[in-house]
């Protein structure tokens, strides 16, 4: 027998095996419905059993250079911990791995570099497992429409509770900014004094305006004064918050609302109890870092705020709370990596779904989260999405207190917490805008 003849009778079982392989990948994705981009039968790049299929999944975040870089980082690290936990586990529908690390574009909260962003990464995902900002994710929402794709929403603004507002398409976790300060209000009214003059301090825009929103219904809601509403921005823009801090002493409030910054909630709270000051602060969540109780203005923000959550944080007593500590490489920085972490269930739970339907595509997941039903393991209340409107009586807060002694500088004082306000407001459309 030559040569030639050797090598042609070689290589055909490697042909019939790479024929039946295909076949075979061919059939699998066929009763899975795994079709169209984002989904492939060859394993992922780090996989964990390299005979699973892999399922791409885009992140637009904060990485670098933002106003929100510590706080997106810790929640990109907290949905690798995630997926990696997932994937150990057997990955989805025991058949596909997922990778959320190839297709990471750092945005820098920028709406231009997030479109940028969005158009390297599209074509090559099955959906984003991030896209942090409101008007950015805003920006891009036609073409996330015409290309069906869905996202987890990085942001709390009350509009992606809206079916008719977010097209169907962001997996929003918790409650909104505007049900923040409301709730927020109640438990401060139940638990320290019952607030007669308000102010808050925002940011222009979504987060800002969402939670000031909330703020003036609940005062509304129980017959309060809100005094001022201040507008305000990142220090990078505005240079430091003593414009603020004046406007806050002027209108003798007993209590400030916050929506900032970390940097610039430490300068306010620390310059406005220098100038005499005394009344509590209440910060929505983007405001805490632990890094704060290192900072000049400690024993004021310590003596006076208080903060909250939408997720169990990191010295919390849930089922997810303890996975996600257990899962992480080392103490983060902020609370991000828990929200990191709770933000990823509705992913997962839409992903499985649409495998078992056989509907693992774009259209497919689309189709899916109608209706879908989320268990957070007591990270965040169970939640069934596709409504038309919020149900503000199912939402719940973690309550906070600086403390210098606990992880990441905060303490849990209070768990699944819901005040009666909520149940007395109603949203028939977004609190705010952008």
């Amino acid at each position: 027998m030559g040569v030639s003849r050797i090598r042609r009778l070689a290589v055909v079982p490697a042909v019939a095996a790479l024929v039946l392989a295909g076949a075979c990948s061919s059939a699998e994705d066929e009763a899975t419905g795994a079709t169209g981009p984002g989904v492939t039968s060859e394993p992922c790049p780090n996989a964990v059993d390299k005979a699973k299929g892999c399922i791409y999944l885009g992140v637009l975040s904060d990485l670098e250079g933002g106003p929100f870089a510590a706080l997106g980082r810790d929640i990109n690290d907290g949905q690798l911990a995630f997926w990696k936990k997932v994937n150990e586990a057997g990955g989805i529908g025991g058949k596909y791995e997922v990778d959320i690390a190839t297709h990471t574009k750092n945005t820098s909260y920028d709406p231009q570099k997030h479109a940028e962003a969005y158009q390297q990464v599209e074509p090559n995902v099955l959906a984003l497992s991030m896209s942090l900002g409101t008007i950015h994710t805003q920006a891009v929402l036609d073409r996330m429409d015409a290309a069906n794709l869905v996202s987890v929403a990085g942001t709390l603004w009350s509009g992606w509770q809206f079916k008719s507002i977010d097209k169907g398409l962001l997996l929003e976790t918790g409650y909104s900014y505007c049900s923040e300060a409301i709730m927020g209000l109640d438990w401060l009214a139940q638990n320290k004094s019952k607030p007669t003059k308000l102010v808050s301090v925002t940011y222009k825009g979504d987060y800002g305006g969402d939670y000031a929103t909330g703020a003036k219904k609940w005062a509304e809601a129980n017959g309060v004064q809100v005094a001022n509403q201040i507008q305000t921005g990142p220090n990078a823009a505005v240079g430091n918050q003593d414009g603020a801090v004046s406007q806050i002493i002027a209108a003798a409030p007993d209590v400030v609302m916050l929506a900032t910054g970390p940097a610039e909630a430490g300068e306010i709270i620390g310059k406005a109890a220098a100038a005499g000051y005394k009344g509590r602060f209440l910060g929505s969540g983007p405001t805490w870092n632990g890094g704060l109780l290192k900072s000049a203005a400690a024993p004021a923000i310590t003596a006076l705020y208080n903060s909250t959550s939408p997720v169990d944080g990191w010295d919390g007593t849930s089922e997810a709370a303890k996975a996600a500590k257990a899962a992480a490489t080392k103490e983060p920085a902020t609370w991000g990596f828990s929200a990191g972490w709770a933000f990823s269930y509705p992913m997962k739970a839409l992903l499985t779904k649409a495998q078992e339907n056989g509907n693992l595509n774009r259209k497919g997941l689309r189709d899916t989260v109608d209706g879908l039903e989320v268990d957070f393991q007591g990270g965040a209340p169970k939640y069934t999405y596709g409504s038309d409107k919020p149900d503000l009586t199912k939402q719940r807060a973690i309550i906070g207190a600086p403390d210098a002694a606990s992880p990441l500088g905060t303490k849990t004082l209070l768990t699944d917490y819901h005040g009666p306000s909520q149940d007395k407001i109603t949203l028939s459309e977004p609190c705010v805008q952008p």
